[in-house]
């Protein structure tokens, strides 16, 4: 019971995260008039707020239930001596580090903008 909560873990946080971000987004642009520096998401923002939340949100979903994916395959694994596990292990825990400290920004950012 508690090993499918810590598995499931760090993909609530990439959510919480992605979330925060599309929040802290929707926020800025609606009401203290701040842009989306997206060039990708821009011009969804500027025609419809409802379609950059949902695209933003199953874009969060994406990535959080990728990660999930990627660690259960892994779980799985054998024989978890081999050279290759322990490249995919890092790499897939290095990605995860690497998307949470850049969602941390971003949201960090979100919020420096909205105060200013």
């Amino acid at each position: 019971m508690y090993a499918i909560k810590t598995e499931l873990l760090p993909s609530f946080v990439l959510v919480l995260m992605g979330a925060m971000d599309c929040l802290t987004t929707v926020v800025g642009v609606i009401y203290f008039g701040a842009v989306e520096l997206n060039p990708i998401l821009s011009g969804v923002v500027q025609s419809s707020i409802v379609a950059f939340m949902v695209l933003k949100l199953a874009a969060t979903l994406c990535i959080a239930g990728t990660y999930f994916l990627a660690k259960k395959m892994l779980n799985k694994t054998a024989d978890k001596t081999t050279n290759s596990f322990r490249f995919s292990n890092v790499f897939v825990k290095s990605s995860y580090a690497g998307l949470v400290v850049f969602l941390l920004m971003v949201v960090a950012n979100n919020l420096v903008v909205m105060l200013a």
